[in-house]
């Protein structure tokens, strides 16, 4: 169904990780090093990628860090740390899952599922977080196609990652009403998924880190604090 790459150093985790993801239909190639996993994804960019955090040569943060320069693919971050440090640092970086070993497989195929069922890697179309996702969107400067996962501001392409793409998609259907982090939530994340509100503010955050590189002056993206968001078109 989907071509997944897996980055881990654990063999166990590979050996179980890939059996159960093929098990259900998906091609995965796994690699043992991050430098070389890297390398990988960067040559050959699959519909998702899994990165354990821990590893030899290149760690999964820098191997995301380096990933998300130039690529917007969907990543599940796997860790056995149970600090919560770095998972907010995870998504500050711009994953868009977050695992922490040991995990069930059970587990781990629902979020892949998931991530898959929200870019239309699975097969389908993308999942729509609302009536009228599927429509493009104009909004002054900004443009989204949600059929192509493209977004533009001021005619110059913004990349984003499918986290961000749905996010800004949830703001930008209503300008000027205010979307709780707990509506954010609803629109970027499948229902087995719980993330808390910082995940949502890095997640902002990046995104208008990417917007002012195209544009300084970018504005658009409000906060309400202890409210919400909203998005303010000019």
């Amino acid at each position: 169904m989907a071509n997944i790459t897996l980055v881990d150093d654990d063999e166990n985790i590979v050996a179980s990780v890939s059996l159960a993801l093929e098990s259900h239909g998906h091609k995965v190639t796994a690699y043992h090093d991050g430098a070389t996993g890297l390398e990988a994804l960067e040559a050959t960019p699959p519909d998702l990628a899994i990165l354990d955090v821990k590893m030899p040569r290149m760690d999964g943060m820098e191997v995301l860090r380096r990933l998300r320069q130039h690529s917007a693919i969907p990543v599940i971050m796997l860790t056995s740390k149970d600090e919560e440090i770095d998972e907010i640092l995870g998504f500050n970086l711009g994953a868009d899952d977050y695992i922490h070993k040991p995990f069930s497989q059970r587990l781990l195929i629902e979020r892949v599922k998931a991530l898959l069922r929200r870019t239309g890697a699975d097969g389908g179309e993308p999942e729509p977080s609302g009536d009228t996702s599927a429509k493009a969107i104009k909004r002054g400067k900004l443009s989204m196609d949600p059929a192509r996962h493209e977004s533009t501001w001021d005619g110059r392409p913004v990349k984003l990652t499918v986290t961000e793409f749905l996010l800004l998609q949830a703001l930008a259907q209503r300008p000027g009403f205010v979307k709780s982090r707990d509506n954010l939530m609803d629109a970027a994340y499948d229902d087995q998924v719980y993330v808390d509100d910082r995940t949502i503010d890095s997640h902002v955050k990046r995104m208008r880190k990417k917007f002012r590189m195209v544009d300084p002056e970018f504005d658009a993206i409000e906060t309400l604090y202890g409210v919400g968001y909203r998005y303010r078109e000019s």
